[in-house]
């Protein structure tokens, strides 16, 4: 047999598949807090199961327990103080954005102020 006909062949490479951030000890229970938090985002949201690495058993299990901490209020359902820590720097950037529009119509204010007083000092001589 020649080389052209030979069949190509995959070179077989080792699979390793990734560690599960779950370990065997681990229940997956509504009031176990410390594990529910490593599966919500910072905006309070429950993160894929690509993100988490999970498998679907383990997924269905983290988002039913998650739900259920939410129901009996141990979880937000939306954002609060614990989850904004990095993105409170990102919105002190967009604050100093509104302070530049609050002093450039302060500065509006002002000049409009100045000529009314003008004005009025125009007419009074």
């Amino acid at each position: 047999m020649d080389k052209s006909k030979r069949l190509f062949r995959k070179s077989k490479r080792s699979f390793r598949r990734p560690l599960s951030p779950i370990q065997s000890g681990d229940r997956i229970d509504y009031k176990n807090m410390i594990l529910l938090y490593r599966f919500i985002s910072q905006q309070g949201k429950i993160l894929s199961r690509r993100i988490n690495r999970l498998t679907l058993k383990q997924q269905r299990l983290i988002t039913i327990a998650i739900k259920q901490a939410r129901i009996l209020s141990l979880l937000p359902f939306v954002n609060s103080a614990p989850f904004v820590t990095d993105k409170k720097r990102e919105f002190e950037k967009s604050e100093s954005t509104t302070r530049t529009t609050n002093s450039l119509k302060k500065k509006k204010k002002n000049r409009i102020t100045l000529e009314l007083n003008s004005n009025l000092n125009l007419k009074s001589n």
